[in-house]
């Protein structure tokens, strides 16, 4: 065995940094091995290149935006919270903005920023970082007591943090090698499936509105009469079925992508249905003389008109004035509840996290200490918690990294 160290920090993302300077700065000697030769490489790439750091929200709102385990990230949420985050990137010299939905980014709109940010910090900190793959996990009597690397180093320490991500986006170097060292240890690991992922739809309309980015809709997801999810924001269309902010955020809420469900998409929420017939009305009367396929340009994007004409039955070389009542108002309802069958998902390797991991039972929510092996500790996607989107899964690995750190 050599270059015995307090803490080994196994991965180099946000959890693994944070996880590393908090040790560091207790005056304990800290190694962090990252397989990749660029570290935080996931989180350079979060946020389409911009990174939602965090939320502005409160500990209790954070708690009620995490979809599995939350009251297990009581006490990391609290131990390191969203401002405290904030303010250490601010004395790292990365000033940040908050946007709609108290989502916090760099004011630079860089993801680079925030990543070599934390990375200088784990480094001035004092620990050091070794570019390595861990092929296991060491133990003696029972204790975490080192790593062994891929090239068959013997490298001791105290104690040993796990970092590792989950198995989404596979090649930033998120594999599942976590996994295997919590199993080594005894620890159970629950079923891995994809979350904040795309979805696919049924319908072969669809892939005719790729690229169609829809903002303030409504969404609501059923299984039969039973709701799913719902919520309000910004949607997007792609060649396989629907993606962006509130559809990722429903797909947390799919536990079994073997069955069907009904996406329904209110595309004028601000809009009763009488109010939205109105409205349809008075442009109607507009282009009374017009074809009705050209007279919806200004209810909805070019790219929807032909898909809503032909869903809603009406001829599209119908004069508008010779447009029934009732047809009107089919209209109308199809406005307000544009219906979709999702029939599954993209695979892990596009999801934004990955659900399910190490199993919380097995692990202290107070210092992110194993129950089962004296010395081991985990922090961030590699255990069994996940949330919505917003910034919440970021701060959880900040949030774990910091209990982890504090007390390796």
């Amino acid at each position: 065995m050599k270059n015995q160290y307090n803490v080994i920090v196994i991965g180099g993302g946000p959890a693994g940094l944070i996880a590393s300077a908090t040790a560091a700065k207790r005056g304990k000697s800290v190694l962090l091995i990252e397989k990749n030769k660029v570290l935080a490489k996931k989180l350079r790439i979060t946020g389409k290149g911009r990174c939602n750091i965090t939320n502005s929200a409160d500990v209790s709102d954070f708690l009620a935006n995490v979809n599995v385990n939350a009251s297990f990230l009581y006490s990391a949420f609290y131990s390191f919270t969203g401002d405290d985050i904030i303010a250490l990137l601010e004395s790292l010299g990365v000033k940040t903005k908050t946007e709609r939905g108290g989502r916090v980014f760099p004011a630079s709109d860089k993801a680079s920023d925030v990543a070599d940010a934390l990375i200088t910090y784990a480094t001035e900190c004092g620990a050091k970082i070794l570019n390595a793959a861990v092929k296991e996990v060491l133990y003696s009597g029972g204790c975490a007591c080192g790593v062994v690397t891929s090239e068959g180093a013997r490298i001791a320490a105290d104690s040993v943090v796990i970092a590792t991500g989950g198995i989404s986006y596979p090649q930033t170097g998120s594999t599942g090698d976590g996994y295997t060292f919590a199993k080594a240890a005894g620890h159970t690991v629950t079923d891995l499936r994809p979350s904040l992922v795309p979805l696919t739809t049924a319908e072969k309309w669809v892939p005719e509105l790729m690229g169609l980015s829809l903002k303030n809709v409504a969404i609501r997801v059923t299984d039969g009469e039973r709701l799913i999810y719902s919520d309000f924001g910004e949607m997007l269309f792609t060649h396989f079925g629907v993606s962006g902010p509130v559809i990722l955020s429903a797909s947390a809420h799919i536990k079994d992508f073997k069955k069907t469900y009904a996406l329904t998409v209110d595309l004028k929420p601000a809009l009763t249905p009488e109010q939205l017939d109105k409205r349809i009305l008075r442009d109607f009367e507009t282009f009374a003389n017009k074809n009705f396929s050209n007279a919806l340009g200004a209810l909805l994007p070019q790219k929807l008109i032909s898909v809503v004409v032909a869903l809603s039955g009406i001829p599209p070389t119908e004069k508008v004035h010779q447009i029934t009542k009732a047809a009107r108002q089919r209209l109308t309802h199809l406005l307000k509840n544009l219906r979709l069958t999702v029939n599954g998902s993209r695979s892990v390797a596009e999801a934004v996290i990955t659900s399910g991991g190490v199993s919380v039972a097995q692990i202290n929510p107070s210092t992110m200490a194993s129950k089962l092996a004296d010395g081991l500790y985990f922090a961030g996607e590699v255990i069994d918690v996940d949330a919505y989107t917003g910034g919440y899964n970021l701060q959880i690995a900040y949030s774990t990294g910091f209990l982890a750190g504090s007390n390796a």
